[in-house]
């Protein structure tokens, strides 16, 4: 997996702050320890960064990704008790709508934290050789 190291970097920060304040915050406080501890770890982001979307090449509005890191993976935070298929369903849609290869939707709301790794299939990144 091309992301693999990053992502794992990323999951690392997250289990930090989990780890450190525990379930029960709202995710805006999250947001503000993730920006601390990836800063801490080296890594390059952008927090809140707005994002065009397209359709049939025609922009049709924006929306704000929680992180945007080293210019490659969408970080999309929940604080919610669990995750269900609605999250996921934006987190892939995300990634196909700022054609990006991966992006990572984190759960701080339970008692573990929860994450997954999200693909857009159809980046070049994710295509097969053949």
């Amino acid at each position: 997996m091309k992301h693999k190291e990053l992502t794992h970097k990323i999951i690392g920060c997250c289990m930090k702050v989990h780890s450190t304040l525990g379930g029960g915050f709202q995710e805006v406080i999250y947001q503000r320890a993730l920006k601390i501890e990836m800063a801490k770890q080296g890594l390059a982001f952008e927090r809140e960064m707005s994002m065009n979307i397209y359709y049939d090449g025609e922009h049709i509005g924006t929306r704000r990704v929680d992180f945007f890191v080293e210019g490659t993976i969408m970080l999309e935070l929940k604080a919610v008790a669990r995750l269900d298929d609605n999250h996921l369903n934006q987190a892939m849609n995300y990634c196909q709508a700022y054609n990006l290869p991966i992006g990572l939707l984190i759960n701080f709301g339970g008692k573990s934290l929860e994450y997954k790794r999200v693909y857009n299939i159809h980046h070049p990144d994710n295509q097969q050789k053949k």
